[in-house]
């Protein structure tokens, strides 16, 4: 059996090995020629799965090591009898933590106070869901957008858009879709960003083209919002640089790099194609999760507000600004080099560890601030 699979799917030549003969490629190359031979195809987002890369290949199976579709197309996949896998919710923690790291910084840099904010989500599934918990651990008011969830579960708590519109941050978790009744391309366009309350604070962890580009950098630009994160772009890698230099925090499509999801994704789709040829799994997460980095730290509870001890103990975990710093370096590279850079940042991207493998110890009793360690995802 022939494997060809993105070379930044983590251990991914070391795992599947065991199933054949594993040739690794940068996403951006997996092409027509590449694949001809090839019996399974194994993606991360960046490369667009359909008839032009796949019709004269002897791909048989096809698994995306992320929980977004809409680089796939699946209706080709089902008509030409072609397995296929993903792996919904393998990056889902470490993309909410991602925006909990960022809800922090942002409020230590604008001096806010994140206890009783309002914060607006779209898209309440396994990112966002778990966004609305870590929000509620430090206190925050979710309110919560998701269409289809409402129609399916007729639940009230799902309000319209336009009741989110009043909240102190908003959040977009939505998949990308491009037409029918919960069409998200340019969902967040001139009208959304001229309806939010003055001030807000937006933050993009879902694809690039879910936020209007211009209608973004307008609403900067003239005030409307009190501070901007992305980490997804329009035009990826080719990203706008007038863009970059205004927006608060900036990072290139990793909110879910966490070595933690990476993994998890990566066996998600080793055991379905085991599965569907019929063969023996013999690895798991376990076997390439080596011990985190930060394994414990202790916290004095009277070091300060609760706010800002939280903040200095995520950091020790995740440095957000460094990521930040990095990004920015692409506007001071030449024009033609800021595509390759950018997948650069993503292809080296630095391990990352998720909050539950590392244990914060109180040097004194602490009942709220051990709740909200523990409610973010800390073993305390």
């Amino acid at each position: 059996m022939k494997i060809v699979a993105d070379a930044n799917i983590p251990f991914v030549k070391d795992c599947f090995s065991s199933l054949g003969e594993v040739e690794v490629v940068p996403g951006r190359e997996i092409t027509s020629n590449v694949i001809a031979d090839a019996d399974v195809l194994l993606v991360r987002s960046i490369t667009q799965v359909g008839s032009e890369l796949l019709a004269e290949s002897s791909v048989r199976f096809v698994g995306t090591a992320t929980i977004g579709l809409d680089h796939v197309d699946t209706n080709f996949l089902s008509k030409n009898n072609i397995g296929f896998a993903s792996a919904p919710g393998s990056n889902a923690n470490s993309a909410a933590e991602y925006v909990l790291v960022a809800l922090l910084s942002v409020a230590k840099k604008h001096k806010i106070q994140l206890e009783g904010k309002s914060i607006g989500i779209v898209g309440v599934g396994n990112v966002g869901s778990k966004v609305e918990k870590k929000a509620k651990a430090l206190g925050m008011v979710p309110v919560l957008n998701d269409p289809p969830l409402q129609r399916q579960t007729g639940d009230a708590k799902y309000l319209p858009l336009e009741e989110l519109f009043g909240c102190d941050f908003i959040t977009l978790h939505t998949p990308l879709t491009f037409e029918g009744v919960d069409k998200t391309f340019h969902l967040a366009d001139e009208r959304f960003f001229k309806s939010l309350k003055a001030g807000s604070v937006f933050i993009n962890t879902s694809r690039g083209v879910v936020a209007d580009t211009i209608a973004l950098k307008e609403s900067i630009q003239s005030g409307r919002l009190g501070a901007v994160v992305l980490d997804v772009w329009e035009n990826e890698p080719n990203i706008d640089i007038e863009l970059l230099r205004v927006v608060d925090l900036s990072t290139p499509h990793i909110a879910g790099y966490s070595l933690d999801g990476k993994v998890a994704g990566m066996i998600m789709i080793y055991k379905a194609v085991c599965a569907y040829f019929g063969l023996e799994a013999k690895y798991d997460v376990a076997d390439f999760l080596h011990e985190p980095d930060v394994g414990e730290l202790k916290v004095d509870p009277d070091s300060g507000p609760e706010q800002d001890i939280i903040h200095q103990t995520v950091q020790q975990v995740y440095v957000i600004n460094r990521d930040d710093f990095n990004t920015r370096e692409i506007a001071m590279v030449p024009e033609a080099e800021r595509a390759k850079f950018f997948d650069d940042l993503r292809k080296n991207y630095p391990v990352r560890r998720e909050f539950h493998n590392t244990k914060v110890v109180l040097d004194g009793p602490c009942e709220s601030l051990a709740a909200k360690l523990g409610g973010i995802g800390f073993r305390v």
